[in-house]
């Protein structure tokens, strides 16, 4: 029988129907309960009063709604720090004098102790019975009330979702935070209670990270697929890098950080939604590959429906180029084994980039090689468009250049020519599949330059991942869902030396 299974046992009153349905129902009979009602509407009329006595003004009105949120806010702190300090109740004779947890026994302190927690409503003090290690000489403690409540450093559920979901959005650093939550909850903790609630949290979410990511991939797909159009379905996947500065202990270092997505279009072309993906730099970015790979993998082996066109979209970089022809080209679809086929596409801007690069050495900043360029932006996206514009670039190349500035022109030649493969920007857009990769250039700034990089930041490794693995979470569309599930895994101590009971076993005990 889990601790608070065996609280509500005790709290049931003889005759009860059922006792899943009234737990801890003696808890309204305390007096204490009523005077805190009748406190608390005396504290509401006292901020009532004087606003009906004047006449109404929009100064007038703008601290009445303060005061009666304040009201409002003590009035809900209260309720909650009562309702939390009577689930255990006082008397040690009905509380087990053994649990369980972690395989390990702990037994009862006949003592309650103090402990803050943090709430949406403020600060309350909750006094809870402990547990110490029965094992001679370990002075480890548990406290099974804060385990039911599922609290994080002090923090309730509650208020735990808050601190995340603030500290994943742009822009909100660990100041800002701390005044939202002073000026919206009235909590006013310090920094290393914020770091704590992040730190638990983050790592705790990322756990349901990638079940939430497939499941919210495979419901883009099945819209994708159920969508009106001539196209197949396209996931589009990219990865990029992005500097970030890092504390070390001499200073500051910048390093590239990974980001990967994962999109979902439907059979018009339209943008379904993106999953994120985000890692902290580290040597071949080893990690962003597992993670992106295991979630493509997943997403094929779960989906039963026609399979979609699969594009690989990304610049020229070295861990872009790698993961390409290192893992996407030779993969195989988990269920079938059968080679999977992943269209690789340059991105269209890093291409456009070389054209004007070669109009600037052969023709300056003039107007002729401006209108060159365009022209060549315009080729490149029809049946061909590479060929012919290379051919016109050698041309100009060997009519108008000297040899001082053709190192430099080849150089830009040869990125074009050696990707020409990956240049077929007319079948592309045909198969409604994009031309670039917007979406992972955005996603570095999204994810990375709207909340690590923004004025004097600088970050040390695991804390800038605390923050990633919150964002992508929001980013994604998933953050409800991962913490729901979160929550849900939560472990309570067992009852040692009692069976567990079945409700219908509770119902004839009661």
């Amino acid at each position: 029988m889990s601790y608070s299974m065996h609280l509500l046992a005790g709290s049931a009153t003889p005759g009860s129907v059922e006792v899943s349905e009234n737990p801890w129902r003696n808890l309204l009979k305390d007096n204490g309960w009523q005077s805190l009602i009748e406190a608390s509407i005396v504290d509401l009329v006292r901020v009532i009063q004087p606003f009906l006595g004047k006449p109404g003004s929009p100064s007038s009105v703008y601290a009445f709604e303060k005061d009666l949120e304040k009201a409002g806010r003590e009035l809900l702190r209260r309720i909650v720090q009562w309702v939390f300090n009577h689930l255990e109740g006082d008397d040690t004779a009905v509380l087990p004098k053994h649990v369980v947890f972690e395989s390990a026994s702990y037994t009862l302190i006949k003592k309650k102790t103090r402990q803050n927690v943090w709430t949406r409503f403020g600060k309350i003090s909750m006094w809870r019975f402990g547990y110490r290690s029965t094992i001679k000489g370990h002075d480890l403690s548990i406290f099974p009330l804060a385990r039911i409540l599922g609290l994080i450093h002090g923090a309730t559920p509650g208020l735990a979702e808050e601190v995340g979901r603030l500290l994943g959005e742009g822009g909100m650093t660990q100041s800002r935070t701390m005044d939202h939550l002073g000026r919206d909850f009235d909590i006013h903790f310090g920094v290393k209670k914020l770091r704590q609630i992040a730190e638990t949290l983050s790592e705790a979410i990322e756990e349901e990270r990638h079940e939430t990511q497939v499941e919210r991939l495979e419901q883009l797909l099945k819209l994708a697929t159920q969508s009106r159009g001539s196209r197949k379905p396209v996931i589009a996947v990219g990865r990029d890098g992005v500097t970030i500065g890092l504390r070390i202990k001499y200073g500051r270092l910048f390093e590239v950080a990974a980001t990967g997505t994962v999109t979902v279009f439907d059979r018009q072309g339209n943008r379904l939604g993106t999953i994120y993906l985000a890692q902290v730099p580290e040597p071949e970015q080893p990690t962003m590959t597992r993670k992106l790979t295991r979630l493509l993998k997943d997403l094929l082996s779960r989906w039963k429906g026609p399979l979609p066109r699969m594009c690989y979209v990304t610049d020229a970089g070295e861990n872009e180029t790698s993961y390409y022809k290192k893992v996407l080209k030779p993969m195989k679809h988990p269920v079938t084994g059968k080679p999977l086929e992943w269209i690789r596409v340059l991105d269209y801007y890093h291409a456009t980039i070389r054209v004007w690069k070669m109009s600037e050495l052969v023709f300056g900043k003039r107007i002729r090689g401006t209108s060159w360029a365009r022209k060549m932006l315009k080729w490149l996206k029809m049946p061909g468009g590479i060929n012919r514009v290379l051919r016109s670039a050698a041309a100009m190349r060997d009519r108008y250049m000297g040899k001082t500035k053709r190192e430099k022109f080849n150089t830009a030649y040869r990125y074009l020519r050696n990707r020409m493969a990956f240049m077929k920007y007319s079948q592309y857009r045909k198969k409604g599949i994009p031309l670039g990769s917007g979406i992972t250039e955005a996603a570095c700034k999204t994810v990375y330059t709207q909340r690590l990089k923004l004025s004097g930041m600088s970050w040390k490794r695991t804390g800038a991942q605390t923050i990633l693995n919150l964002r992508i979470m929001i980013l994604s569309g998933v953050w409800d869902e991962a913490f729901k599930r979160l929550l849900l895994k939560s472990v309570e101590p067992k009852v040692r030396g009692q069976a567990n009971s079945t409700i219908q076993g509770l119902q004839i005990a009661a």
